[in-house]
């Protein structure tokens, strides 16, 4: 069948070859009989035997109409973005006029996605038609994925301003002042500009981000005419404060602008019209000297024109005041505890600060706690403004937290209430973040789109990482949401950011390869966005220098997981790469993937790989521990689970020796803890110690016991168990400790006096310490509230039990002195030379648990090595097994060792 369809193509090809049908016998009906052609092609799948047939006819007759038209919309059907062959028929179609059939063929390019030549055209051919309508449209559509089209922009606005359609013309008008903006065309910059002051010239925000662009793109100068321009509106509405900011912000870009400088002090006098010493601050502070920077000027007055009756301020040591009077140079403040407190005015300046009435400050001290509890508590959002506008209009939740943690909320009222404040933030429309601290929230005068507040975060975003995070977020929200989001003028920032890093790279790094997966991503969703760049995946794999490196330097997991896809999908080795990768990417994705695909050899191999190397290989160790061991295939390795314990221990013992020589700490911490939970919060060492035998119980327990930094209520526990579970059991290294009683050790009188101090310095000098935090806290107030109050008495908590813990541990220790010591066989407090079976000499000390330094010689007697040389005589030979590791010595020589 797919033979006959081939040679029926064949025949329609050379039929117009030979025919040379002219453009007039074309109708709209001839491309649908294609199209029905091109439905047998592709069933028969047999796109590309037809693609080749066009191609090499088109070497022949560029113009065939046949040819194009098939091989165009088969490139479109492999999703590819080449539209040339279809974009050429388009054009012969429109010089002659055949609007019919244009038509047509832009909506068959648009049925494979939003195409911007295709668009335009349609628009076009409907111009062309008159019928408007449909033109706008095509327009709306068009301007969604032009970015550069500025004015079908304006002319939409104006369609809708002409309708009475406000609100629409408004958002039309001010994303074509942006896109002008970018292509630095100023006179249409001013000519929107002035239809926006028109409509809304509350905006403030909006055109204060617009001004800033326009000095950076265009230049300072012009931003100051412009702000002229929306001066006068608010001064003739009285709006003082408004004027006053533009005013500042003209006199940022121009600070000798003479005209600024004598509005500002219009405006200050009006606003202050009614404050008692308003002409004397305008006089010290030169506001109207032309002599003193504008700037410093301003700020002086302003500082001082906040000193007025009746007004809030606010003391380091006495706290929040009101001014009860001013009379020449001299201020009369009621402080809560100083009444009547008479101040310079000079001194007043430096000492104070001025509050607001709403300040969080200030409604502490005049309202009552249960009414300003239960309106924080009720009524968020006016909690967040109040607390972010006390805090200078930028706060983020650690400073937010500062203010009403204890003095307003508790910290278990906090914990729910912090959730719902960080929802509030993160949606509603009158918090903003600072530019430059994505952490920090702001009030706004005029709420703020969630595109612009997502731009803020990515502009102050700390790291690269952090701001693909941002990217994602928003693409997450418009989807969810159901808005386009990408038209607007911030997503295209952010997306070109991504595109210009594509375009710029040299080589093929962390950043390059996070910025191809994020572009691919978003242009798999919106197949009309150009990055202008080659986004092929495999090319750029094929160009990563250490894989290894690059891949564990994604940080991110879902990048992470989008690469191993990318990888599955165009890698016929993808196995064995899954396999390279795993240690940084500890994912069940990957054990999934390679068993849902048979691969056990390379899940064991896998296994086998990390655990022969676990030292190096911690993290990824440690998972595969609590995640695979029960599966399936797991079971092919053979592996006594008695090993998985035993590395697990020692890794324990590693990150413990790492945490305290500050290697690697925080991550040492992680893993600490995972293994720390593995082994006794999950409990698979109780576990496996139920089941084993003698032997087995022996090695596990002794290696617990030998790991330094564990805590000693862990191992007595754990050795109660054993001892209940198998009463006559004896545990490595009890031989010769008969003179021991039940529990207790050997230790010597230097380490016993150590441990003394220690415990008369926690009696003496942490615990009265405590009590006398614990004191100063209570009076404080309401213990329900009080955080200090809390921490002291976890911190006596500690202290008890460490003291508690010290005291048991040394009436259970025997002291032992040299004289008591026999040398004539290896026992505590012997020093001992053994000879290797290679000739060497190696030297220990043997004493107890507290004297025990392995780096430096000394062993104790419980340990497991210890174990074995007790009660051995000189010239004896020993052979033992630890761990999997053999030992062979001889005894040199045994003596008493020195104490001191």
């Amino acid at each position: 069948m797919s033979g006959k369809l081939l040679d029926r193509v064949g025949e329609l090809l050379n039929e117009e070859k030979w025919t040379r049908a002219t453009l007039n016998n074309y109708t709209v009906s001839n491309f649908k009989e294609l199209d029905d052609v091109l439905d047998e092609v592709l069933t028969s799948e047999v796109q590309d035997d037809v693609t080749e047939l066009c191609v090499e006819h088109l070497l022949h007759t560029k113009n065939s109409i046949i040819a194009l038209y098939l091989s165009g919309v088969l490139n479109l059907s492999r999703q590819t973005v080449d539209d040339t062959n279809l974009v050429t028929i388009i054009d012969i179609f429109t010089d002659n006029h055949k609007w019919n059939i244009v038509e047509y063929l832009c909506r068959r390019i648009l049925e494979f996605g939003e195409n911007k030549f295709a668009l335009r055209t349609l628009a076009d051919c409907y111009n062309n038609e008159k019928q408007q309508e449909k033109m706008y449209e095509i327009w709306e559509r068009l301007i969604r994925i032009d970015f550069d089209e500025a004015d079908i922009v304006r002319h939409l606005a104006e369609q809708r301003e002409e309708e009475g359609n406000v609100d629409e013309a408004i958002d039309y008008y001010k994303k074509a002042l942006h896109r002008y903006i970018n292509k630095r065309l100023f006179n249409s910059i001013k000519e929107v500009w002035h239809k926006l002051i028109q409509y809304v010239p509350e905006e403030t925000e909006f055109f204060y981000h617009a001004e800033s662009r326009i000095a950076k793109l265009v230049s300072p100068e012009r931003s100051v005419q412009l702000l002229e321009d929306l001066y006068p509106h608010f001064k003739q509405k009285s709006d003082w404060n408004t004027g006053i900011e533009i005013l500042k912000r003209i006199l940022e870009y121009d600070q000798k602008n003479p005209w600024a400088r004598k509005e500002i002090i219009e405006c200050f006098e009006s606003k202050y019209i009614d404050h008692s010493q308003l002409e004397e601050y305008i006089r010290i502070s030169n506001l109207n000297q032309s002599w003193r920077n504008v700037h410093d000027a301003i700020a002086a007055f302003e500082k001082h024109i906040a000193f007025d009756e009746g007004n809030f301020v606010f003391h380091r040591s006495w706290g929040v005041g009101i001014i009860r009077s001013i009379k020449g140079d001299s201020i009369s403040i009621d402080f809560a505890r100083k009444r009547g407190h008479e101040m310079t005015l000079k001194m007043a300046v430096s000492a104070l600060e001025i509050l607001p009435k709403g300040h969080l400050w200030v409604l502490r001290s005049v309202w009552k706690k249960d009414k300003l509890r239960a309106k924080v508590k009720e009524d968020l959002e006016w909690a967040l403004k109040t607390t972010i506008r006390s805090c200078d209009n930028a706060a983020d939740m650690k400073r937010i937290k500062a203010e009403l943690v204890p003095s307003i909320l508790t910290q278990s009222e906090w914990s729910s209430w912090s959730t719902k404040a960080r929802a509030i933030l993160k949606t509603n429309k009158i918090f903003g973040v600072l530019t430059d601290k994505a952490d920090h929230f702001v009030v706004r005068d005029q709420p703020i789109t969630y595109g612009e507040k997502t731009f803020n975060k990515f502009r102050s975003a700390k790291g690269f990482f952090e701001r693909i995070k941002v990217v994602d977020e928003f693409m997450e929200f418009i989807e969810t949401e159901e808005e386009t989001g990408t038209d607007s003028e911030f997503f295209r920032e952010m997306f070109e950011y991504f595109s210009a890093l594509l375009k710029s790279a040299t080589s093929t790094n962390e950043l390059v390869v996070a910025s191809n997966l994020l572009v691919r991503r978003i242009v798999e969703r919106h197949p009309y966005l150009d990055p202008g760049v080659n986004l092929d995946f495999m090319e750029l794999y094929d160009s990563i220098e250490n894989l290894e490196e690059v891949f564990a330097a994604l940080d991110s997991n879902d990048l992470k997981r989008q690469f191993m896809q990318e990888v599955k999908q165009n890698s016929e080795d993808w196995p064995e790469l899954f396999v390279r990768l795993f240690p940084y990417f500890l994912s069940q994705d990957i054990i999934g993937e390679l068993e849902r695909a048979s691969e056990t050899d390379k899940l064991c191999e896998l296994f086998t790989k990390i655990y022969e190397n676990y030292r190096d290989y911690r993290e990824a160790f440690v998972w595969l521990a609590k995640n695979v061991i029960d599966d399936r295939w797991f079971s092919r390795l053979q592996i006594n689970y008695e090993k998985i314990l035993i590395a697990m221990i020692h890794l324990l013992d590693l990150t413990f020796r790492d945490i305290g020589n500050r290697k690697d700490v925080s991550q040492n911490r992680k893993t600490n803890r995972q293994i720390h939970n593995y082994l006794f919060k999950d409990s698979n060492v109780e576990n496996y110690l139920a089941k084993a035998d003698e032997d087995g119980i022996n090695r596990v327990y002794t290696l617990v016991s030998d790991v330094k930094d564990l805590d000693p209520s862990i191992k007595i526990e754990l050795k109660q168990r054993i001892i209940d579970e198998h009463p006559g059991i004896s545990f490595y290294g009890e031989r010769g400790r008969e003179k021991v009683s039940r529990g207790g050790f050997m230790a010597t009188s230097s380490s016993f006096n150590e441990k003394q101090k220690t415990l008369k310095h926690l009696h003496e000098v942490e615990v009265p310490k405590n009590s006398k935090e614990i004191s100063e806290a209570l009076a404080h107030g309401d213990l329900r509230e009080n955080a200090e109050y809390k921490a002291a008495k976890e911190r006596q908590d500690l202290l008890n039990s460490s003291a508690a813990k010290m005291k048991d541990e040394m009436e259970r220790a025997q002291i032992i002195r040299a004289d008591e010591v026999d040398d004539s066989s290896i026992a505590f407090g012997t020093k001992v030379c053994l000879k290797a079976n290679d000739g060497s000499i190696e030297k220990f000390v043997v004493l107890g648990p507290w004297e025990s330094d392995p780096e430096n010689g000394i062993i104790s007697y419980l340990s497991p090595f210890g174990s074995e040389l007790m009660n051995r005589k000189n010239g004896e030979e020993l052979s033992f097994v630890i761990n999997e590791r053999e030992y062979v010595y001889e005894v040199e020589k045994i003596a008493v060792a020195d104490f001191s």
